[in-house]
């Protein structure tokens, strides 16, 4: 049986803690794939990233999204952490970890839950410019929509 944990906050989290946290005592996970998200500068012209969500709203769609893994998945445990607030280049900004009894599942369903996070969880980015000018509102990349809807997700 898979157990879950997901958090929207805004500090950081400590990856290598959350990985030990969820496979502490269990001698049946085999493979833990983590996956960390970080924020790139866009080659020098950004300064912050600043993530904003509906508190309640997107706790609730990862935990869809996560269920759906579970599913689709012999999975025995899943950690989503998705930060909020602004956030600066090289600073950690996402973590997916996935626990299963072989590596296969553990790969997919990261790869499946980042699909949904980069493309559909209720996060709204806004691009703060290292020149000081007036940043925009990221929206979901063709690639992100097209790497989700391979899942069969819509």
């Amino acid at each position: 049986m898979s157990s879950h944990k997901i958090r929207v906050q805004a500090e950081n989290f400590d990856a290598a803690a959350e990985g030990a946290a969820l496979t502490r005592g269990r001698r049946d996970v085999g493979a833990l794939v983590s996956f960390i998200g970080l924020c790139r500068d866009e080659a020098g012209t950004l300064e912050a990233l600043e993530l904003e969500h509906y508190p309640g709203m997107a706790e609730e769609e990862i935990a869809r999204m996560v269920g759906e893994a579970e599913r689709r998945w012999p999975l025995l445990g899943v950690t989503v952490i998705h930060r909020h607030g602004r956030i600066l280049p090289g600073e950690q900004i996402v973590l997916v970890l996935c626990a299963s009894a072989h590596r296969a599942a553990a790969f997919a369903a990261a790869e499946y839950l980042m699909d949904f996070l980069k493309s559909r969880a209720p996060f709204w980015k806004k691009e703060h410019r290292a020149d000081g000018g007036q940043g925009d509102w990221v929206a979901a990349k063709d690639a992100d929509e097209a790497a989700l809807a391979r899942w069969g997700e819509r």
